[in-house]
């Protein structure tokens, strides 16, 4: 089986899903928020994040500051991070993600995203995204159905 969009019943999947998550101490509005705070070092830049009224502000914002040096080979493992922080804090929505088995996690998008997702727009039907957020999500399950193993 597979989920292919992370909109309505599976919209918690969405780093756009208001659910706060805290990154390095910090509780942002959303995945999204301390996602794009990650970027960047320096505390006076993450604060603006904080501001942001939306998670798609905080992209935008996100794609112009400039970011650590180390951000292609650290964002995986930072998306994780924040991912497992987001499912382990809302009990709700990892009982909803424990809840999706063995699905695939596929984010599905017409925004170009052939990295973090796979876009199925017509410009882009011929190309297989990475589908990096669904594949961290997957990972975020297989951790909390772990440790839920040694807990329960």
């Amino acid at each position: 089986m597979k989920i292919e969009s992370f909109k309505g019943y599976y919209g918690f999947l969405s780093n756009f899903s208001k659910y706060p998550t805290a990154y390095e101490g910090v509780l942002y509005p959303t995945s999204e928020h301390a996602y794009q705070a990650a970027k960047s070092l320096d505390t006076e830049i993450r604060k603006k994040f904080l501001e942001s009224d939306s998670p798609r502000d905080a992209k935008k914002l996100g794609q112009i500051i400039e970011r650590r040096r180390d951000w292609e080979s650290i964002k995986y493992e930072i998306m994780k991070k924040i991912l497992f922080d987001k499912f382990n804090r809302h009990y709700d929505i990892s009982q909803k993600l424990l809840a999706t088995g063995t699905a695939e996690l596929i984010e599905g998008n017409t925004w170009h995203d052939n990295i973090w997702g796979n876009c199925t727009c017509d410009r882009c039907y011929d190309i297989e995204g990475k589908n990096m957020l669904g594949k961290a999500l997957m990972e975020v399950r297989d951790s909390i159905q772990f440790q839920n193993i040694f807990e329960g």
